[in-house]
């Protein structure tokens, strides 16, 4: 595989120098990007688009095409893993996810399979080896997968929810069944995240998006500990390059020491956690991602402008940043206003790197 042209994302990550500070966006292949509705509209629903390869990789790289980003994030959804599983994905047409099959008792627990990620999700992997081909060593791909816990939310539940009732009945209730549910998905999530190293993916992450719905105890022992059996199952090098690992809990903030404690290379961050505040309670134990609120982005682009320079500055000098976003861009924003956040970030960080 070709040699990385332009690697500042693997080296931030990494805590190492860089000229400027790289910057990409959560969910930068998306609805804002008329490119991206078109394709969408071409595959006639979500999981299609997810499911072939081809298209999947055509959106990736959408934005590449559009905009000078310093890193792909590969297409696909957390809930791929889950469906692998045997729960039966399905969307709702301004429903979101659901699943057919909910996890709901010991038995369902008990009739899990651990999926085999060149099986069950082999089209994930030829979209990971499609896609490297294609970038051609331009910048890297991040691969990704959902926490253990977040994975459980949505297969306790059988979709989106606003209290977590089932899953938080069976923690509190039946906490053996809950680690045990949390177990076979950790195995899962390891297993796929390696095979998307092998595939071709340069840097992983795990998106913990509802571990900030969890009390401090809670989500010590029902996320935190299952991101960290994680990390240590991962192949952290492979072909001789490291591969860096961002652990991202939304409305996670309060527990970076601990998080920094499960081994990542990164943690992200969003909008609610004070960026320099951040960097001073974890010294250089590992980099940070973010923050810039999504909403930001509504705004004009000399505020826009405005906001980048606050963010690097609270950052400060030296290594170890990684501009984006505190959370997906929203669907409503003008291409154009991203184009001016990358921009400034690449014009104003160098004075942060000299």
């Amino acid at each position: 595989m070709s040699e990385l042209k332009n690697d500042r994302l693997i080296r931030a990550l990494l805590r190492q120098p860089v000229d400027v500070t790289p910057v990409w966006m959560m969910r930068q292949a998306g609805r804002y990007l008329p490119e991206y509705r078109a394709t969408r509209e071409k595959a006639g629903d979500f999981l299609t688009l997810c499911k072939t390869p081809e298209l999947a990789c055509e959106v990736t790289l959408q934005p590449l095409e559009r905009f000078p980003l310093d890193a792909a994030i590969l297409f696909s959804d957390i809930l791929t893993v889950p469906d692998a599983m045997g729960l039966g994905l399905y969307f709702e047409e301004g429903e979101g996810p659901r699943f057919s099959h909910p996890i709901r008792d010991e038995q369902a627990v008990n009739a899990l399979a651990v999926p085999d990620p060149e099986q069950e999700l082999g089209y994930v992997m030829d979209a990971v080896r499609l896609i490297r081909r294609e970038l051609d060593g331009r910048v890297p791909l991040i691969g990704f997968s959902g926490s253990p816990w977040t994975l459980a939310t949505y297969m306790v539940e059988g979709g989106t929810s606003k209290d977590f009732a089932r899953i938080k009945g069976m923690m509190y209730d039946r906490p053996e069944l809950a680690h045990q549910l949390l177990g076979k998905t950790a195995d899962a999530v390891t297993l796929y995240l390696n095979a998307q190293i092998r595939a071709g993916a340069q840097a992983v992450m795990i998106f913990d998006t509802w571990g900030g719905a969890l009390s401090p105890g809670c989500y010590r022992e029902f996320s935190l500990a299952y991101m960290a059996r994680i990390v240590r199952g991962l192949e952290r090098n492979h072909n001789n390059q490291t591969i860096p690992v961002v652990l991202f809990t939304k409305n996670g903030g309060q527990w970076l020491e601990t998080m920094a404690d499960a081994g990542p290379d990164a943690l992200g961050l969003d909008w609610t956690t004070d960026l320099g505040a951040a960097r001073r309670r974890v010294g250089d134990r590992v980099a940070l991602r973010g923050n810039m609120d999504p909403a930001a982005l509504y705004a004009s682009p000399a505020r826009i402008e405005a906001e980048v320079g606050r963010i690097l500055a609270d950052y400060g000098h030296g290594n170890g940043h990684v501009f984006n976003l505190g959370h997906g861009i929203h669907p409503q924003i003008d291409p154009d206003h991203a184009a001016a956040m990358i921009e400034a970030v690449h014009r104003l960080s160098p004075p942060y790197h000299a």
